[in-house]
């Protein structure tokens, strides 16, 4: 996983490896090629783009510089405009030493130091292809103004029909913020340098991003883990690819573990089919569902894989602490509980229950989630000391941590993480960009899903994967194979959305695409 960097932290990594002796023109210059090999990458074949490179006065402008240069000396291009937006007497440094070298080359960029001038050269900037963006880089810490404003406004309203590629960032985007910084450009393709920041994988601006690529420039990787502070990390396909890996000719169904769901009631079935179909698709070998006996016939119904505890039911259709049995579990390797449940009081005490007696990995989700805010500290320390997952939207996190869900939103990576380690669980804030917290205080940041995934019974499938991948892998990481779970899940949405389409997919239609998911981990 990659460690994701504050501005301040990214300044403090280029620091020390500048003392220890690799020079700033030369990560200047890394960069630069970085931007070039992903320009030739994704916009193939470069020679039939008609490319601008926009370049500001600090470090991002001279990176622009030697990017103009390289695609020149690598016979790239044939058709470069290079626009300077400052003085060159403004430049210093590694940015001005690089102006010094393209004009070594016979090049002299087209100078634009306010929007008089500006408009001079704009016809020629609307008549390209490609923009490459590095008017400002990640030190951007609110709105940008002045003709650096009027600029990007002007880019973002009539440069709509042309593809831009963004140097680090986004120009006029603030690395550290989540919640936006004003206005600023939207990148095809943005090419970042040695981790990912803040706001390029959290938050409202995480879609301006396009494409982004991460390129190593020089900094050695213990200078980011020896970095002080709880980390925050994004997960990537690499990180889990064993968790999938073939399985060895002498296995059986026991070899890969039996989960048991506690889910579903007479007015919410489909949650545990859902959530018990899920199990067996991660690759659980067995799943055994305990719900209400009106409910288990619709389950076999629906997956014929599923085996099935019929309970005596309530009057509504749900089950209660008095229906409890611990041989429930006495062949599980895994509990799920909550998907479909019901929430009465009757409904909560089989919940408390079952969390204080089953000396298993649990999975806490939905309903389930309900009968926990009201747990006492003693009870949160015995759940502590088990391997417990939850799987919390932003309302049950609220009634979970005493937080509204505006508080929440203004920081869900404090929340999550704090949540996570005074009660001893794996967290799974979900969401846009969904947070797996450790006791530890680690967060990693989940980058795939899709607004498709805005639809009823997802959490119910994100719960049978979680339990069928414990069930698993029971010696895992249990935020890791958490993470796991959640990559999983968002990518089986991802393509499930490309068949149906935002708007039209439901949950169920990620349950067929969990095998073309599992092959996308696998780089099949």
């Amino acid at each position: 996983m990659r460690r994701i960097l504050t501005a301040a932290e990214m300044r403090e990594v280029d620091r020390s490896t500048i003392e220890r002796g690799v020079p700033g023109i030369v990560l200047m210059e890394n960069a630069a090629s970085r931007v070039v090999e992903a320009l030739a990458a994704r916009f193939d074949p470069l020679l039939q783009q008609r490319i601008v490179v926009l370049c500001g006065k600090g470090n991002n402008g001279g990176d622009g510089l030697a990017v103009a240069r390289g695609l020149l000396l690598r016979s790239l291009c044939s058709d470069l405009t290079t626009v300077l937006c400052c003085d060159p007497e403004d430049l210093r440094g590694d940015a001005a030493a690089n102006l010094a070298m393209l004009r070594a080359v016979d090049v002299e960029p087209l100078v634009v130091r306010d929007f008089a001038e500006w408009m001079v050269v704009r016809g020629r900037v609307l008549r390209s292809t490609l923009i490459v963006d590095a008017l400002l880089g990640t030190g951007l810490s609110g709105p940008v103004r002045g003709f650096s404003a009027e600029l990007i406004e002007d880019l973002a309203v009539c440069c709509g029909h042309v593809r831009f590629a963004a140097v680090d960032i986004p120009s006029g985007m603030s690395s550290d913020s989540v919640h936006g910084a004003g206005m600023s450009l939207r990148a095809d393709l943005t090419v970042t340098f040695t981790a990912p920041k803040v706001a390029q994988v959290l938050g409202v601006d995480t879609e301006r991003m396009g494409e982004l690529r991460v390129g190593a420039i020089g900094s050695a990787d213990s200078l980011i883990d020896d970095l002080p502070g709880e980390p925050l990390l994004l997960s990537e396909a690499e990180d889990f690819t064993d968790l999938f890996a073939p399985r060895d000719p002498a296995t059986h169904k026991g070899t890969y573990g039996h989960v048991t769901l506690v889910a579903g009631s007479r007015s919410k079935p489909g949650a545990a089919a859902m959530a018990g179909t899920a199990a067996l698709r991660a690759g659980a070998g067995l799943a055994t569902v305990v719900s209400a006996a009106s409910v288990c016939p619709i389950l076999v119904t629906r997956s014929p894989e599923l085996m099935t505890v019929p309970v005596d039911e309530l009057a509504d259709g749900s089950i209660s602490e008095a229906s409890y049995q611990v041989e429930w579990f006495d062949r599980a390797n895994v509990v799920a509980v909550g998907p479909g449940l019901g929430t009465s009081a009757e409904n909560q005490a089989l919940v408390r229950r079952i969390v204080s007696e089953a000396e298993l990995p649990i999975v806490v989700d939905a309903d389930g989630l309900t009968a926990l805010a009201g747990l006492a500290d003693a009870d949160w320390e015995k759940l502590a000391s088990k391997r417990v997952v939850l799987t919390p939207h932003p309302g049950e996190m609220s009634r979970l941590c005493g937080l509204t869900t505006e508080d929440i939103a203004k920081d869900r990576v404090a929340a999550a993480r704090e949540l996570a380690k005074r009660r001893g669980v794996v967290v799974v804030l979900k969401g846009h960009r969904s947070l797996i917290a450790a006791p530890d205080g680690k967060v990693v940041v989940n980058p795939t899903g899709t607004p498709a995934m805005a639809t009823a019974g997802s959490g119910d499938v994100l719960t049978g994967l979680l339990a069928g991948l414990l069930a698993q892998h029971p010696d895992a990481d249990l935020e890791r194979v958490a993470a796991a779970a959640v990559y999983l899940h968002g990518r089986a949405g991802e393509i499930a959305a490309d068949v149906h389409g935002e708007a039209s997919m439901l949950a169920t239609d990620m349950l067929e695409m969990l095998p073309d998911a599992i092959a996308s981990i696998l780089g099949e």
